[in-house]
């Protein structure tokens, strides 16, 4: 039923164009953003499980790039997934060898195998590692504290085969990560992170095993077992931030009704939507949702058009109207001609746009891994530089010169540098937790230190999305009752906003008989022998007022216009205050009405705002944004936000979002309450300060640490302590955050 009848709601009685319906409207536009992201017919999408930093993303694009017929690679290092634009003839065997001859397994997606149970694999995997480190690390101090207090002789090689039992094994398990990686960095020609990391591992372990073997007095298995700790400790973390459930366009795509009603020779068939044709008519039950795009040739009804255009009220459909896959049939059946099903719908082309914006996003890396780019390569320059100066110093010394070049290893090895960002992450994303904000995305403070200009959805996001009535005392207490005792025949949002306002001011319902709700325009009943009506303007024989409103005619005089406006989230004015006094520029971008979205501009202090915006519009005035350099953070909650969520430069969505929303952007605001959006700003631009403060540090100690090393005055199980001091170090100062 329809009770709100403003001047965007009025009674269809012909046949609407199909720019009557925005999500149809949008699907033109939709559709020549995806053409212009597709510029050829094939579209392939293979798994990368062993992707895991930005040298990954560089190296496996360019491969497939190199491939003949290939035009265009993106992959997202959050999935693991790489999406190939290529012509009709290149297969997906082209593309698995053309990763395998870069050191990448690759494997043809499939959609419908994708869960959380890889991402939560992984991440027991990895967590049951670093408890086998732990523990060997912890039984091996223990034995080394006999050999530093002046075990000697038999005694001292006893302890050291006894550590030798357990970190050799522990090594080989544990380090299993690290040496994957580096062995797949050497077949593939690249000097990655993990290559100085495994050599240090192995040295480590092997100079220990040499010096165990000649009855030395120094082996240093502590040492590569607490440097396999610390570094599986960096590891995980870094997991932790980047685990991410489903992509958004899944979560879109499983909107996608997967059967429909199809009237044949008058019967109604149960098909699956790949069955459906263009043409075909559709049987949609009250309550279902809109299996394709069509247009409505029998019934009327109200349609809830929340999700995909961001209006927060039901709109009338009757004869002529067009709908949408996605939009929820609120009160009526009705039966629709087909236009558009399956991949051709407009839902699944809004999943189209959302995916190639979620492919944008890897360009995103973080401070780490564009670090790691030169770290990696000047560290093996060293060691192989001490190697060979104490070769040449020693007359050939083999075993002096491999343990200073060990050492150098060791105490050069990025474990500090793994943890400098992680350890930060942790350390905020802890502090935003208590404050109602859960981060996703392990580069999202970065990206949201940078940010100058925010962009905020209006319904559901600033506002409650829920109407309340404005002007109930402005009418007589008997119109008012009846109006309630009308209202509460309805579901219709106003009608239970109406209800609850009127019984909040002590009013009850009046006797009533015959009522009935009328699918499209409102309720009707019999009162004191007359009826009455409340809903829509024309219905009441009124005119529409310039505001949300419903309607209630009781034969006497002019209908009567009861108001409604909607309720404010928690902490939206503070959060834009706080927000434009940090100096960012505001935005408000809504598909809702203008008349609502000026009122809430206005209340807030908004100077900039659009309003009926379609979902590739948000999506387009966000990349415009960012074309003309600006670096946005999107707030929005709804199906049509999540193209724009998944384009901006980092997203905030409240978890009463939508879950493909939730999904796409990169922080979930747990609460009501939105003045937390503010403070996430601020701890980010302090979360990016203490990462730089953390490569500083892992710098002094590297200045001061390595010439130690270079010169010899610096065991191999001096310099794995050092090393761990300096990440112990890295972590205290990220807890300065708390």
């Amino acid at each position: 039923m329809t009770l709100a009848a403003g001047p965007l709601q009025e009674v269809d009685t012909g046949h609407a164009s199909p720019s009557a319906c925005p999500a149809c409207a949008a699907a033109p536009s939709a559709e020549r953003l995806a053409q212009l992201a597709r510029p050829t017919s094939a579209r392939l999408m293979l798994s990368l499980p062993q992707a895991h930093c930005a040298v990954c993303i560089s190296t496996v694009e360019h491969a497939m790039q190199a491939v003949p017929g290939v035009t265009s690679a993106r992959v997202n290092l959050t999935l693991k997934r790489v999406s190939v634009e290529a012509e009709p003839q290149v297969t997906a065997d082209t593309l698995i060898a053309a990763a395998a001859s870069v050191g990448y397994e690759a494997h043809e997606l499939d959609p419908g195998l994708l869960s959380t149970t890889e991402t939560d694999r992984q991440g027991r995997d990895l967590l049951m590692r670093l408890g086998v480190a732990f523990f060997s690390m912890m039984n091996i101090m223990l034995l080394s504290i006999s050999v530093w207090a002046g075990a000697e002789d038999a005694t001292r090689d006893m302890f050291h085969w006894i550590s030798a039992a357990i970190a050799l094994p522990t090594v080989v398990f544990s380090g299993q990560p690290f040496f994957k990686s580096a062995w797949r960095s050497l077949r593939s020609g690249r000097l990655g992170m993990d290559v100085p990391i495994s050599l240090a591992l192995i040295l480590a372990s092997a100079i220990s095993l040499v010096e165990t073997w000649y009855s030395g007095h120094h082996a240093y298995f502590d040492a590569a077992v607490m440097l396999t700790f610390f570094l599986l400790a960096g590891r995980y973390l870094d997991h932790r931030t980047r685990a991410v459930a489903r992509s958004a366009a899944e979560e879109l795509a499983a909107l996608e009704v997967p059967r429909a009603t199809v009237l044949r020779d008058g019967a109604e068939v149960m098909v699956s939507i790949t069955e459906v044709q263009v043409g075909d008519l559709v049987r949609v039950r009250p309550g279902g949702r809109m299996p394709v795009d069509g247009q409505v040739v029998e019934g009327t009804s109200e349609l809830d058009r929340s999700l995909l255009t961001g209006e927060s009220l039901p709109v009338y459909a009757g004869v002529g109207t067009m709908v949408s896959a996605g939009e929820v049939n609120l009160t009526g059946p009705l039966t629709l001609r087909v236009t558009a099903a399956g991949k051709d719908s407009s839902l699944h082309r809004m999943a189209d746009l959302v995916a190639v914006a979620e492919s944008a996003k890897t360009k995103y890396t973080s401070l780490a891994e564009r670090a790691a780019g030169w770290y990696s390569p000047l560290v093996h320059l060293l060691s192989f530089a001490a190697f060979g100066f104490w070769m040449w110093k020693t007359g050939g010394d083999l075993r002096y010169a491999v343990n200073i070049s060990a050492a150098v290893l060791i105490i050069t090895c990025p474990c500090a540098l793994g943890l400098a960002v992680p350890a930060v992450v942790t350390s905020a994303s802890g502090k935003l937790f208590r404050k109602g904000l859960l981060i996703k995305q392990g580069t999202a403070l970065e990206r949201l230190a940078e940010v100058d200009t925010v962009v905020f959805d209006k319904t559901g996001t600033l506002t409650m999305g829920t109407p309340q009535p404005t002007n109930l005392a402005d009418h007589p207490r008997a119109a008012v009752e009846v109006a309630m005792t009308l209202a509460a025949a309805s579901s219709h949002p106003l009608a239970k906003a109406l209800a609850e306002g009127a019984a909040a001011m002590g009013l009850h319902p009046v006797r009533m008989d015959d009522l009935r709700e009328v699918p499209g325009y409102g309720v009707e009943g019999i009162w004191k022998g007359t009826r009455v009506r409340l809903g829509r303007a024309e219905w009441c024989g009124g005119d529409p007022l310039d505001v949300t409103a419903t309607y209630l005619c009781t034969g006497e005089g002019a209908p009567r216009g009861f108001t409604f406006a909607d309720r404010l989230r928690p902490g939206a004015e503070h959060a834009v205050t706080a927000l434009r006094a940090q100096g960012k520029t505001i935005r408000l971008i809504s598909g809702d009405a203008p008349g609502p979205v000026r009122d809430l501009a206005e209340r807030l202090g908004i100077a900039d705002w659009t309003a009926g915006a379609l979902p590739a519009e948000k999506a387009q005035a966000v990349a415009a944004l960012t074309a003309q350099g600006h670096r946005v953070l999107m707030v929005g909650d709804g199906l049509n936000d999540t193209a724009a969520l998944a384009s901006a430069h980092v997203s905030i969505s409240p978890a009463s979002a939508l879950d493909a929303a939730r999904v796409a952007s990169d922080i979930v605001l747990l609460g009501q309450d939105m003045a937390p959006v503010a403070d996430a700003v601020r701890i980010a631009r302090q979360s990016t300060r203490r990462i730089r403060e953390n490569f500083a540090l892992s710098a002094l100690y590297n200045v001061v640490a390595v010439p130690l090393a270079l010169v010899g005055l610096a065991t191999p199980l001096a310099a794995a302590l050092a090393m761990s001091l300096s990440s112990i170090t890295v972590s205290l100062n990220a807890l300065r955050l708390k």
